[in-house]
């Protein structure tokens, strides 16, 4: 599946379901965060909460022998104490439990953490017009992602035989990372040279001239993924953020997205992929879909 930046006439490549977590509610008030100090090595249970050495209280997503709360971020959350911890800006759409009832089966990478940090750098994603727009925006995005990792699993491009092709030579940039080094990764599969340009500079990091750091950093991932949700528009006509918010529809999100080879009759077993998962996840997250869902 390829995709095309705003201003660069070329594509970029991009390419799903179920267990929940139930954690225990917040305390009301920063009396009730007496939880013990975290132990390294000591066994901690799904729901355990633990206070670390920096003073911040972390709660346990995954069941762990003691891992460092503040390195396994697929085994602890940061949990607001008492607003001792500053909030989650993404837990109020789409919580942890959600989060993993929706991909079952996702590598550690694609942490829940990973994604709100990222959320925490586009404020207007998942919030922006009423409480069902906001959630089907959230669904939008975690479904087209879903389609291109298999379900947050792969974290970089299956198909090798495409790496050599994602250098543009005619940008005054060039490809100074190697020819192969701008494949598809991260949950939007993120590839050519020109997106890496892009997308670092929009984030104030250098990719294009290390694009490794986005299949090695999990929020820096998100953020591109996100980057792209919200400021590109490939070969449709608006962002998939506008498509969200204005009501255009999920459709036109996959149009953004990947339009110029699945949408118009193209290729319509893809795009019913991407509809089944944004229904089921609007299912997870108690909202209607909408119309408009495919393109």
């Amino acid at each position: 599946m390829r995709r095309s930046l705003t201003s660069v006439a070329a594509a970029a490549l991009i390419a799903g379901g179920t267990i929940s977590v139930t954690l225990p509610a917040s305390p009301a008030s920063a009396t009730a965060c007496d939880y013990p100090n975290w132990v390294a090595g000591k066994w901690y249970a799904v729901g355990n909460i633990v206070r670390y050495t920096d003073g911040k209280y972390y709660i346990a997503v995954n069941e762990n022998p003691g891992y460092d709360p503040v390195i396994s971020h697929w085994y602890w959350d940061p949990h607001n104490c008492g607003g001792t911890n500053p909030p989650n800006p993404g837990a109020a759409v789409v919580s942890q439990a959600q989060f993993n009832q929706m991909f079952p089966n996702r590598k550690p990478f694609y942490s829940y953490s990973g994604l709100t940090t990222a959320m925490a750098s586009f404020p207007a994603f998942a919030r922006t017009g009423s409480a069902t727009v906001k959630k089907q925006e959230a669904a939008a995005f975690l479904a087209n992602v879903n389609h291109e990792t298999g379900g947050l699993v792969h974290i970089v491009e299956q198909n090798t035989a495409n790496y050599p092709h994602y250098c543009d030579p005619k940008q005054p940039y060039g490809c100074p990372a190697g020819q192969a080094a701008y494949y598809g990764r991260g949950p939007i599969q993120l590839s050519w040279n020109f997106n890496y340009k892009a997308a670092g500079d929009a984030l104030g990091v250098n990719l294009l001239a290390d694009p490794w750091k986005v299949e090695r950093d999990s929020a820096i991932a998100w953020k591109t993924a996100l980057w792209y949700w919200m400021t590109q528009r490939g070969p449709g006509t608006m962002t998939p953020h506008n498509a969200m918010v204005n009501g255009r529809g999920f459709g036109e999100t996959i149009r953004s997205i990947n339009g110029s080879m699945e949408c118009g009759g193209k290729n319509p077993g893809q795009v019913q992929s991407r509809v089944n998962a944004y229904q089921r996840f609007t299912g997870i997250l108690g909202v209607s879909p909408g119309g408009n869902l495919s393109c």
